[in-house]
This record gives C-alpha cells, sequence and structure tokens, in this order.
C-alpha cells in the first residue's frame, strides 16, 4: 500500500505536483481503471483542521459546481500524517489558457468565474462556524508589520493612511463560506470549456467581499476582461457602492502587506508583489479612486 492507504492497492501511478503555495504534499494518483485523483498529505498534528476543511469542501460540492470534490479522508503513514483524497479536475490552469482566448471568451469565463462564486458565498452557514469577530484587527497588525520591516517601499504612505482610515468599510456584509484563494490561477479550463475550482485549504468564513481581492493582485495581469466578467455576473450588472469601498481597502492593504508575507520565498518573489503594488496604486491613482481603473465599460460591452 503506498503511504498505508487501503484503496491505494487500486492505483497505477503517484505523480508529485509541485505548483501552488500551499504546505500539502501533493500528488496525481491514477488508478487502475484510469480515474484520475488528487491526494493531499499533511502533518497527523493538523488532523482535526484538515478533518473540518474535508467537511466544508464537502458542502461546496453540494452546490453541484464543477471542483476536486471530497472522496476519501483518514489517517496514513502509521498516523504520522493525513490524507484527503479528492477528484481531479482536468484541464489546464486557466490563467495560462487565457492569452489564447478572445476578450469576448476571457469576459465570458469571467462571468461564469462570478456565478460560481456567489453559488459558494450563498451556503448556509453552520451557526457555530460563524466568526465572533471580523479581520479589521488583524489587517491592521497586519499592516503595522509592513511598517516596521525593511521593506517598505516610496510613496506608500497615502496607501497605509487609506487602509487605516477606512478599515471600518470592510465587514459589513453578513459572513459567508469563502473559497479564500480565488483567482485565475486556482480555477481550470476543463476540456468542455467550463470552469473547475481547485485548492480550497485557505476557505474561511467571513466578509464575501474579500474573495474579489485577488482580482487585483493576479486576475488583472492574466485578464481584465476576466476580472469584469466575474464582478458583473457576481452582482447581476448592478455592482453596490459598498463593494468598491470595500474591495479597494482590501487591495490597498494586501498591496503592501503581501510584499511583508513574499518575504519568506525571497527576493524574486518580493519583486513580484512590489510590481503588483504598483499596479494596484496606479489602478487607484494613488487610492483616489474606489473604482479601479480597468473596470471599463468596454469591456462590459463584449460580453452583450
Amino acid at each position: 500500500m503506498v503511504f498505508g492507504i487501503a484503496s491505494s492497492r487500486n492505483w497505477r501511478s503517484v505523480v508529485p505536483v509541485e505548483k501552488g503555495w500551499s504546505e500539502d504534499r501533493k500528488y496525481r494518483i491514477e488508478t487502475e481503471s484510469g480515474q484520475a485523483l488528487l491526494l493531499r498529505l499533511s502533518d497527523s498534528a493538523k488532523l482535526d483542521e484538515k478533518r473540518k476543511e474535508f467537511g466544508i469542501i464537502t458542502k461546496y460540492a453540494r452546490t453541484g459546481i464543477t471542483m476536486s470534490a471530497p472522496l476519501e479522508f483518514g489517517l496514513c503513514s502509521g498516523g504520522e500524517q493525513v490524507y484527503m483524497l479528492l477528484e481531479w479536475v482536468e484541464g489546464r490552469d486557466l490563467e495560462e489558457v487565457m492569452p489564447e482566448l478572445s476578450p469576448r471568451e476571457q469576459y465570458a469565463l469571467g462571468r461564469e468565474a462570478g456565478e460560481i462564486l456567489r453559488r459558494i458565498h450563498a451556503i448556509p452557514i453552520s451557526p457555530e462556524d460563524v466568526p465572533r469577530e471580523t479581520k479589521r484587527a488583524k489587517k491592521l497588525r497586519q499592516l503595522a508589520l509592513y511598517e516596521e520591516s525593511s521593506l517598505r517601499i516610496p510613496g506608500d504612505e497615502i496607501a497605509v493612511r487609506y487602509v487605516k482610515e477606512n478599515i471600518d468599510k470592510i465587514w459589513q456584509e453578513k459572513p459567508a463560506y469563502l473559497h479564500g484563494d480565488f483567482h485565475p490561477g486556482n480555477l481550470i479550463f476543463t476540456p468542455g470549456g467550463s470552469i473547475g475550482v481547485i485548492d480550497f485549504n485557505r476557505w474561511e468564513i467571513g466578509d464575501p467581499y474579500e474573495d474579489f481581492y485577488k482580482l487585483e493582485s493576479f486576475g488583472r495581469e492574466v485578464s481584465v476582461p476576466y476580472c469584469v466578467g466575474q464582478i458583473d455576473a457576481y452582482f447581476d450588472g448592478s455592482v453596490p457602492e459598498d463593494f468598491w469601498r470595500a474591495l479597494a481597502v482590501y487591495v490597498a492593504h494586501t498591496a503592501l502587506y503581501s510584499i511583508k508575507w513574499a518575504e519568506r520565498f525571497g527576493q524574486e518573489e518580493i519583486d513580484g508583489m512590489v510590481r503588483r503594488c504598483r499596479a494596484a496604486f496606479a489602478d487607484y491613482d494613488g487610492f483616489r479612486l474606489t473604482v479601479p481603473r480597468w473596470y471599463r465599460e468596454e469591456y462590459r460591452q463584449i460580453g452583450q
């Protein structure tokens, strides 16, 4: 048996998956019948955390979206590791496919992503899962870590001030289940031309608007029409002002703190976050704007 997992008797191959930021070890499994699966392994100290994750993504799978749905969960490797066996979503990373598509096709995929996100956010929350506190204090603590670091960039004062003065704009919506890392790098373009969702290990319950800030961090550099489509579909074409105000705070915070966060991964990642930070400053005109410059009518019209 592989890793001491009983069902591995029916596995034909086990290939490591290197992509992603997760601490989990990941493998692509192919069974004797030709079915592809995803195996995630983590330390047994995370047993309770991973059991909760398995239960939550089971709820997500019940929405009917195409995703890495859960199949098996338990201890393996003599009790030293936790394993989670999931369905493998066949296809290519959406971020890789996007440049090959027309703006109209990119916008349509963005709309599909927005509809998927709306279905996730509509899942009823168990009362015991509702957070007792918002993440406002956490965001300010993270901002302070950036301010105290040696990684500060010139001209960041306006963004720092913007977050501090507008932090109450976030967490005004009813808490929802979040994907936690929703962007084209965690979406799969399936052979049928639709979207599959992967990597739910950063799930949480919180402000549904927080699931959008990675449009600025990772979405816009891949496809602006996609970003516009995701927002349009989620709000059915009528985007509320409180969304834009909250999103601007999330973007300002993340643009700065991500530089500090990337420190553990080396200079190349720091440079990438600095580049994204400067792009955010430009998109929001130094946070004098609440609606980013890339949200343009021309992209909304191509979908009509």
